[in-house]
C-alpha cells in the first residue's frame, strides 16, 4: 500500500470537508474555499476530523492514483488553513520590480518601449486568489507570491522566474528564496 496514500489527513479546527457525489470534495477554510474532483475509483472517507482515502485494488493506475488523491487533498486542507508562499528575489544591478494597483511591472536589465513602459511580457498581473506582495525597499528585492492553492501559487513564481532565470555565474536575474 502506498505510504503516502495511507496516511490520514488531520482536518484542524475552523475548517470543514464535504465529500459529495462522484468524489467532489470541497474544502473551507479562514482563507477560503476549494473544491476539486478526484478519481471515481478511489474512496475518500470523513471520520469526525480525520479524512482517509483508499483504494479498491492494487492496480497499477490505483497505485499512482491513490497517493496523489491524498496529497491533493492535503494540499487543499493547508491551503484553506495556513495559504501558501513563494518568496522570490531579484538580483542585478539595475534590476527592479514596482507594483501599480494589481499588476506588477519587472524592469530585469531588458530595453523598453518608446513610452518608458517596460516590455509587455514583463507586467504580471495577480491571478485569481493570488496576491503578489513587492518589497521594494530590501536588497535584494523580494516579491511574495501567496495564495490558498499550491499548484496555483508555484505556477505565478514560476512565470516570474522565467522572466530572467539567474544565471550560474554572477548569480543575476530572479531566484527563488531560500
Amino acid at each position: 500500500m502506498s505510504r503516502i496514500g495511507r496516511m490520514p489527513i488531520t482536518v484542524p479546527a475552523g475548517v470543514t470537508v464535504t465529500v459529495a457525489a462522484d468524489n467532489v470534495v470541497t474544502v473551507k477554510g479562514p482563507l477560503g474555499t476549494l473544491t476539486n474532483k478526484f478519481n471515481n475509483r478511489m474512496t475518500i472517507a470523513q471520520e469526525g476530523n480525520i479524512v482517509t482515502v483508499t483504494r479498491p485494488t492494487d492496480e497499477k493506475e490505483d497505485r499512482s492514483v491513490h497517493g496523489l488523491t491524498r496529497a491533493l487533498l492535503q494540499n487543499m486542507v493547508t491551503g484553506v488553513s495556513t495559504g501558501y508562499t513563494k518568496t522570490l528575489e531579484i538580483i542585478g544591478v539595475g534590476y527592479k520590480a514596482v507594483k501599480v494597483g494589481n499588476t506588477v511591472e519587472l524592469y530585469l536589465g531588458h530595453s523598453l518601449r518608446s513610452n518608458g513602459k517596460p516590455q509587455e511580457k514583463f507586467c504580471i498581473t495577480e491571478p485569481e486568489g493570488i496576491t503578489l506582495d513587492v518589497n521594494e525597499k530590501a536588497v535584494p528585492i523580494t516579491i511574495v507570491v501567496k495564495g490558498i492553492d499550491k499548484q496555483a501559487v508555484g505556477q505565478t513564481a514560476a512565470v516570474i522566474r522565467s522572466k530572467r532565470p539567474p544565471e550560474p555565474y554572477h548569480g543575476k536575474g530572479v531566484k527563488y528564496s531560500d
